[in-house]
């Protein structure tokens, strides 16, 4: 079990008029020992703009803006820009930001050389309507929950909104030489590969999206994910894999909860998640967690790396940002385990059967199930374990006959 250290509140809202009702989910730059953490910032009304501050060390802030660094300024962002998450590639600060203008919530992105000079780039998500992302979602003949949230957002915001896309970044390093962008259509988060950003256009969204299913890297799986799922911090590079934090939301009769999941990509191929946990990483149990304003929210967006510790940035009741820590290499080693259990027992299951009828040794179920000799060793311990096979040596060959 992986140990959570609550490290507290990090920052609160200030009296700046920018901040001045909360501020959440920091995006974090890491370079040696300092921290470059840019945050969504609230004023009174719900207008979100984009702070900045700067740690040394994983807590200790030294420099704090007094305005925000970037700030809606075209229409299509007039109520916000929200939610930043920065990813450093080939020389370049890309910020993927929430664009809100009242209804819509687009993603768009804005680039840096320095952190601190921005160029705003625009919109580059689907900008149609739900109706016609619904026919699109029916070509792809994707699950009955995507067409569950086209009639919500209907529902709930109006008739004629554009198909809500956030929780946006890039993988740090390209994808067989391509850009390969995780972005969140409700309710699974997906990815989508381009050789440039002004690829990104209508007729390209309308092919991605008519086979959307194709795309999924992480669907909910578990309880606690019973609604949906959204990417959460930019990805780590592991020697075992991407490690992915993402955000799970759990439907309950009293609201929603907003709990901190974790997910190990595969590093050659970031479609095949190689590890996730079956339980929260943390979940909303601290008062500034639980009462804000989103009760029951961590939101995690941001992390860097101390020692043998990752620090978790997250927003936490859409009201604050806080940090929690825990130790990187068990993190990893949990997840690989999680998941090497449900395969473990996948093949025990497949081994037993196999030797109903007759006794196979390693090498003939080795053979036919196309699987490694340690892998077929731990599926046969574990079945020794529960007295389900017989095992005897035969010309120096491990042989294996089930148990009725």
């Amino acid at each position: 079990m992986v140990i959570v250290r609550r490290e507290g509140v990090l920052l609160e809202p200030t009296e700046n008029e920018f901040e001045n009702q909360a501020v959440l989910n920091p995006t974090v730059i890491q370079q040696g020992d300092t921290l470059h953490l840019f945050y969504r910032a609230v004023k009174e009304g719900n207008y979100s703009s984009i702070g900045y501050c700067k740690l040394e060390g994983p807590l200790n802030i030294v420099e704090r803006k007094n305005s925000p660094i970037l700030f809606p300024e075209y229409d299509y962002e007039i109520h916000g820009t929200e939610d930043p998450r920065i990813v450093f590639l080939e020389g370049i600060y890309y910020m993927f930001y929430t664009a809100y203008d009242g209804r819509n919530a687009l993603i768009a992105y804005a680039t840096s050389k320095d952190l601190k000079t921005w160029e705003k780039h625009g919109i580059i998500s689907a900008q149609m309507k739900y109706d016609e992302a619904g026919d699109f979602f029916r070509l792809s003949k994707l699950k009955e929950k995507y067409h569950f949230f086209v009639s919500y957002y209907k529902d709930v915001v109006s008739e004629d909104v554009l198909l809500w896309e956030k929780d946006s970044f890039i993988l740090p390093k390209k994808y067989n030489n391509k850009f390969a962008l995780f972005h969140r259509v409700l309710p699974d988060i997906q990815i989508v590969c381009f050789d440039d950003f002004k690829d990104l256009t209508t007729d390209f969204w309308k092919d991605h999206l008519k086979t959307l299913g194709d795309h999924v890297v992480i669907e909910p799986k578990f309880g606690y994910e019973s609604r949906n799922i959204g990417a959460g911090a930019p990805l780590i590079e592991t020697e075992r894999g991407w490690l992915m934090l993402y955000h799970s939301v759990e439907d309950s009769n009293k609201g929603k909860v907003y709990h901190a999941s974790v997910a190990l990509l595969d590093k050659q191929n970031p479609f095949k998640v190689i590890g996730r946990l079956k339980e929260p990483l943390f979940s909303p149990t601290e008062d500034y967690e639980k009462v804000g304003d989103v009760n029951n929210v961590v939101f995690p967006t941001g992390t860097a790396i101390f020692g043998e510790r990752l620090y978790i940035y997250y927003g936490a009741a859409d009201k604050r940002i806080a940090v929690v820590s825990v130790n990187l290499h068990k993190l990893i080693h949990e997840l690989l385990g999680s998941d090497l259990e449900v395969g473990i027992g996948f093949l025990a299951g497949q081994i037993f059967n196999l030797t109903i009828k007759e006794e196979k040794s390693v090498t003939q179920l080795m053979n036919l199930m196309d699987q490694k000799e340690y892998l077929i060793l731990m599926a046969i311990g574990w079945l020794t374990r529960e007295d389900k096979v017989l095992c005897r040596i035969d010309s120096d060959e491990l042989i294996v006959r089930s148990i009725r």
